[in-house]
Protein backbone atom coordinates (compact mmCIF):
# COMPACT_ATOMS: atom_id res chain seq x y z
CA UNK A 1 0.00 0.00 0.00
CA UNK A 2 0.72 3.56 -0.79
CA UNK A 3 -0.34 6.79 0.50
CA UNK A 4 -2.01 8.88 -1.38
CA UNK A 5 -0.87 12.33 -1.41
CA UNK A 6 -4.58 13.65 0.36
CA UNK A 7 -3.59 10.76 3.11
CA UNK A 8 0.25 12.22 3.53
CA UNK A 9 -1.19 15.46 3.74
CA UNK A 10 -3.36 14.54 6.62
CA UNK A 11 -0.42 12.63 8.56
CA UNK A 12 0.81 16.92 9.21
CA UNK A 13 -1.98 18.46 9.90
CA UNK A 14 -1.83 20.82 12.80
CA UNK A 15 -4.87 22.94 14.01
CA UNK A 16 -6.03 22.47 11.09
CA UNK A 17 -3.13 23.40 8.54
CA UNK A 18 0.08 22.12 6.99
CA UNK A 19 3.12 21.46 9.67
CA UNK A 20 6.34 19.53 8.76
CA UNK A 21 9.32 19.41 10.42
CA UNK A 22 12.21 16.88 10.35
CA UNK A 23 15.43 16.80 12.37
CA UNK A 24 18.05 19.37 11.11
CA UNK A 25 21.13 17.26 13.16
CA UNK A 26 22.53 14.12 14.06
CA UNK A 27 20.34 12.89 17.20
CA UNK A 28 22.71 12.19 20.42
CA UNK A 29 19.90 10.43 22.66
CA UNK A 30 19.82 9.77 26.38
CA UNK A 31 17.40 7.20 28.33
CA UNK A 32 16.33 7.53 31.94
CA UNK A 33 14.16 5.04 34.11
CA UNK A 34 14.88 1.54 32.58
CA UNK A 35 17.34 -1.23 33.32
CA UNK A 36 20.48 -2.06 30.69
CA UNK A 37 18.51 -4.32 28.85
CA UNK A 38 15.48 -2.17 27.92
CA UNK A 39 17.90 0.45 27.50
CA UNK A 40 19.52 -1.78 24.11
CA UNK A 41 16.14 -1.92 22.82
CA UNK A 42 15.35 1.66 22.83
CA UNK A 43 18.34 2.28 21.01
CA UNK A 44 18.06 -0.34 18.86
CA UNK A 45 14.85 1.16 18.08
CA UNK A 46 15.98 4.56 17.21
CA UNK A 47 18.70 2.92 15.10
CA UNK A 48 16.38 1.29 13.60
CA UNK A 49 14.33 4.28 12.11
CA UNK A 50 17.18 6.62 11.73
CA UNK A 51 18.80 4.03 9.01
CA UNK A 52 15.69 4.78 7.01
CA UNK A 53 15.73 8.73 7.71
CA UNK A 54 19.51 8.03 6.92
CA UNK A 55 20.32 10.36 9.81
CA UNK A 56 23.45 9.90 12.37
CA UNK A 57 23.03 8.97 16.04
CA UNK A 58 25.83 10.47 17.79
CA UNK A 59 27.18 10.73 21.85
CA UNK A 60 26.93 14.30 22.36
CA UNK A 61 24.89 17.31 20.60
CA UNK A 62 27.38 20.91 20.24
CA UNK A 63 24.20 22.54 21.74
CA UNK A 64 22.74 20.01 24.47
CA UNK A 65 25.05 17.28 25.13
CA UNK A 66 22.15 14.56 23.92
CA UNK A 67 18.93 16.11 22.31
CA UNK A 68 16.50 13.51 22.09
CA UNK A 69 15.74 12.62 25.81
CA UNK A 70 13.29 9.70 26.40
CA UNK A 71 12.20 9.42 30.13
CA UNK A 72 10.01 6.01 31.55
CA UNK A 73 8.59 7.06 34.83
CA UNK A 74 5.97 5.72 37.04
CA UNK A 75 4.05 8.75 37.89
CA UNK A 76 4.21 12.26 36.08
CA UNK A 77 5.30 14.02 39.61
CA UNK A 78 8.98 12.10 39.21
CA UNK A 79 9.76 14.78 36.35
CA UNK A 80 9.96 17.44 39.67
CA UNK A 81 12.99 16.18 40.89
CA UNK A 82 15.04 16.30 37.06
CA UNK A 83 17.26 18.78 37.31
CA UNK A 84 17.13 22.18 34.77
CA UNK A 85 13.75 20.36 33.35
CA UNK A 86 12.01 23.62 34.07
CA UNK A 87 14.23 25.08 31.81
CA UNK A 88 14.02 22.86 28.82
CA UNK A 89 10.35 22.15 28.68
CA UNK A 90 8.47 25.97 28.96
CA UNK A 91 5.54 26.03 31.89
CA UNK A 92 6.65 21.81 33.26
CA UNK A 93 4.86 23.03 36.65
CA UNK A 94 1.56 23.69 35.01
CA UNK A 95 2.06 20.88 32.88
CA UNK A 96 2.39 17.78 34.90
CA UNK A 97 -0.64 18.80 36.90
CA UNK A 98 -2.85 18.95 32.99
CA UNK A 99 -1.12 15.79 32.37
CA UNK A 100 -2.20 13.82 34.99
CA UNK A 101 -5.91 15.24 35.28
CA UNK A 102 -5.99 13.83 31.42
CA UNK A 103 -4.33 10.44 32.95
CA UNK A 104 -2.42 10.75 30.23
CA UNK A 105 0.43 7.74 29.77
CA UNK A 106 2.82 9.59 26.93
CA UNK A 107 3.76 13.35 26.29
CA UNK A 108 6.05 14.34 23.39
CA UNK A 109 7.86 17.80 23.30
CA UNK A 110 10.26 19.34 20.27
CA UNK A 111 12.36 22.00 20.04
CA UNK A 112 13.45 24.18 16.92
CA UNK A 113 16.07 25.95 15.79
CA UNK A 114 15.58 29.42 13.99
CA UNK A 115 14.46 27.81 10.42
CA UNK A 116 11.99 25.86 12.38
CA UNK A 117 13.94 22.10 12.15
CA UNK A 118 13.77 19.73 15.34
CA UNK A 119 16.62 19.98 16.85
CA UNK A 120 16.04 18.55 19.85
CA UNK A 121 12.76 16.34 21.18
CA UNK A 122 11.59 14.67 24.60
CA UNK A 123 9.84 11.45 24.93
CA UNK A 124 8.14 10.98 28.51
CA UNK A 125 6.60 7.43 29.27
CA UNK A 126 4.05 7.04 32.30
CA UNK A 127 4.84 3.50 32.60
CA UNK A 128 0.80 2.94 33.45
CA UNK A 129 -0.87 -0.45 33.24
CA UNK A 130 -1.70 -0.36 29.27
CA UNK A 131 1.64 0.95 28.14
CA UNK A 132 3.21 -2.28 30.86
CA UNK A 133 1.67 -4.51 28.78
CA UNK A 134 2.90 -3.69 25.40
CA UNK A 135 6.53 -5.97 24.50
CA UNK A 136 9.28 -3.61 25.12
CA UNK A 137 10.61 -3.73 21.55
CA UNK A 138 6.96 -2.60 20.31
CA UNK A 139 6.77 0.14 22.66
CA UNK A 140 9.94 1.40 21.42
CA UNK A 141 9.63 1.19 17.76
CA UNK A 142 6.13 2.73 17.96
CA UNK A 143 7.59 5.52 20.28
CA UNK A 144 10.43 6.58 18.29
CA UNK A 145 8.80 6.74 14.72
CA UNK A 146 6.73 9.61 16.10
CA UNK A 147 9.87 11.19 17.22
CA UNK A 148 11.75 11.11 14.07
CA UNK A 149 9.39 13.92 12.12
CA UNK A 150 6.91 16.10 13.69
CA UNK A 151 3.52 14.02 12.66
CA UNK A 152 0.04 15.91 13.10
CA UNK A 153 -1.76 15.54 16.30
CA UNK A 154 -4.29 12.88 14.23
CA UNK A 155 -1.85 10.86 12.68
CA UNK A 156 -1.51 7.58 14.65
CA UNK A 157 -4.89 8.46 16.66
CA UNK A 158 -6.87 5.70 15.24
CA UNK A 159 -4.05 3.61 13.32
CA UNK A 160 -0.67 2.40 14.46
CA UNK A 161 2.49 3.17 12.77
CA UNK A 162 3.33 -0.72 13.29
CA UNK A 163 1.92 -4.02 11.64
CA UNK A 164 1.50 -7.73 12.57
CA UNK A 165 2.72 -9.99 9.78
CA UNK A 166 -0.03 -12.44 8.81
CA UNK A 167 2.75 -15.30 7.94
CA UNK A 168 4.61 -15.34 10.92
CA UNK A 169 2.38 -12.58 13.91
CA UNK A 170 5.74 -10.57 13.57
CA UNK A 171 5.23 -6.88 14.70
CA UNK A 172 7.04 -4.51 12.18
CA UNK A 173 6.64 -0.75 11.25
CA UNK A 174 4.00 -0.34 8.31
CA UNK A 175 5.55 0.06 4.94
CA UNK A 176 4.17 2.46 3.82
CA UNK A 177 5.01 4.68 7.14
CA UNK A 178 8.66 3.87 6.39
CA UNK A 179 8.29 5.27 2.40
CA UNK A 180 7.01 8.37 4.34
CA UNK A 181 10.33 8.67 6.53
CA UNK A 182 12.42 7.72 4.10
CA UNK A 183 10.99 10.58 1.72
CA UNK A 184 10.64 12.85 4.29
CA UNK A 185 14.41 12.80 4.77
CA UNK A 186 15.19 13.36 0.97
CA UNK A 187 18.37 15.67 0.95
CA UNK A 188 16.48 17.72 -1.99
CA UNK A 189 13.45 18.38 0.43
CA UNK A 190 13.74 21.35 2.94
CA UNK A 191 13.63 20.35 7.06
CA UNK A 192 10.49 22.45 7.42
CA UNK A 193 7.06 23.04 5.04
CA UNK A 194 4.07 24.79 5.61
CA UNK A 195 2.62 24.71 2.28
CA UNK A 196 0.72 20.87 1.54
CA UNK A 197 1.93 20.99 -2.14
CA UNK A 198 5.20 19.25 0.08
CA UNK A 199 2.56 16.52 0.76
CA UNK A 200 2.69 15.69 -3.20
CA UNK A 201 6.73 16.04 -3.58
CA UNK A 202 6.72 12.89 -0.96
CA UNK A 203 3.91 11.18 -2.55
CA UNK A 204 6.57 11.64 -6.16
CA UNK A 205 9.38 10.07 -4.21
CA UNK A 206 7.78 7.80 -2.62
CA UNK A 207 5.68 6.65 -6.09
CA UNK A 208 9.29 6.80 -7.68
CA UNK A 209 10.64 3.83 -5.40
CA UNK A 210 7.10 2.03 -5.11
Amino acid sequence: MTYSPEQIEALFQRSGSYAFARWGRPIAPVVFGVEPETLAVVKGALEAVTSLARLDVVETDPEFGSNLWVFFLRDWEDLRGVPDMDGLIPEMDALLPRLTSANANQYRFFRFDKEGAIKAGFLFLKMDDTLSDIPADLLALGQMVQMILLWGEGAFATTSPLAILPDTGATVLRPEIAQIIQAAYDSILPNVAADSSHALRLFARISNVS
